[in-house]
């Protein structure tokens, strides 16, 4: 039995990974503020089978709250922590880079510096897709050089890169830092674009399309995304001198018309199309090179983009109530 640090772990994929970690019988202990970005609801029902169980813990704080920090690595005895807490979002990053900035970066260095204190050495952190900007090479690679970020989210998510890396040179701490690709399924955030047209559809709404749908992404279920970051953790365990990047996604992109597309089929419905120009920031394709990630750590994506949009759907039929 471990005890793992999850920062963000009432979020949609940190919920996902307790519920993984408690079944293999490791404690939990989770970090998150519970902010006001999307409805706290939601992300209450998302640990609410954890609640009970002596092996996970919750605390309603702040990474920015260094204080608060200390006290929770002074009452818990950390292996490993997972970094996943940030603001998140390429669109509301523009309008408040101050606020990304913050969060994303001077909470990482708070962590970073309780980790240094209490002597844990083994992080393993959400980095983004969105690293890559508009690299007119593919499948990205974790080898491109990635210094044009062209949103204030991209950046941070770079800017942990670097930082992380120092920390790895000057105290030793193993780290695995992965870039997500486009995540969705099962409690998928509701400002994500699978969530908002799955509800738009359902009612009979018009989707917004930002462009003419040839805009790609690689979406990567939720499944496959666990399954990548417990690996990480597994290496970053049992392996000394560590510092990776790893691109954690599916490698096969996905357009925007064709996952509209998707969801209608799922849905029986046929989409209502508003075309609408592409907005700053966003890129227009992401497709992950994985052949990193599957030679280090095994992993392979196992869920068809088809099975993973039935699987979220048929999962946002019974939680519709969550989303209005």
């Amino acid at each position: 039995m471990k005890t793992y640090l999850i920062t963000g772990g009432a979020g949609f994929i940190g919920s996902s990974i307790s519920d993984k970690l408690i079944k293999q019988g490791n404690k939990v202990v989770t970090i998150d503020n519970f902010c006001d970005f999307y409805n706290e609801k939601i992300k209450q029902n998302n640990i609410k089978p954890l609640i009970k169980n002596n092996n996970f813990k919750i605390y309603k704080k702040d990474i920015r709250d260094r204080q608060a920090l200390n006290k929770i690595f002074d009452e818990n005895n950390i292996d490993i922590v997972i970094h996943l807490a940030a603001m998140a979002g390429v669109r509301p990053s523009i309008e408040n880079p101050i606020l990304y900035q913050e969060v994303n970066c001077l909470g990482t260095q708070n962590i970073l510096e309780e980790m240094k204190v209490h002597d844990v050495k083994k992080l393993v952190m959400a980095s983004s897709s969105s690293v890559y900007g508009n690299c007119k090479e593919v499948p990205f690679r974790e080898d491109m050089i990635v210094d044009f970020a062209i949103s204030p989210y991209a950046a941070t998510k770079k800017a942990n890169e670097v930082m992380t890396h120092v920390y790895h040179k000057l105290f030793e701490f193993n780290v695995m830092m992965l870039r997500f690709f486009t995540v969705y399924g099962p409690k998928q955030r509701p400002d994500l674009a699978i969530n908002k047209f799955t509800r738009l559809m359902m009612e009979d709404k018009e989707i917004p399309m930002f462009g003419d749908g040839t805009t790609s992404r690689d979406y990567t279920y939720i499944g496959d995304i666990v399954d990548g970051i417990l690996k990480s953790c597994d290496y970053c365990i049992n392996h000394k001198d560590v510092y990776e990047i790893l691109n954690i996604g599916n490698s096969s992109p996905i357009s925007l018309k064709q996952m509209i597309e998707t969801i209608g089929k799922a849905l029986n419905k046929e989409p209502k199309i508003k075309q609408l120009p592409m907005q700053p920031g966003d890129v227009n394709r992401t497709f992950a090179d994985i052949s990193k990630a599957k030679r280090m750590l095994g992993y392979e994506p196992k869920i068809s983009f088809e099975e993973g949009i039935q699987n979220f759907v048929e999962w946002y039929k019974k939680n519709r109530g969550l989303y209005e």
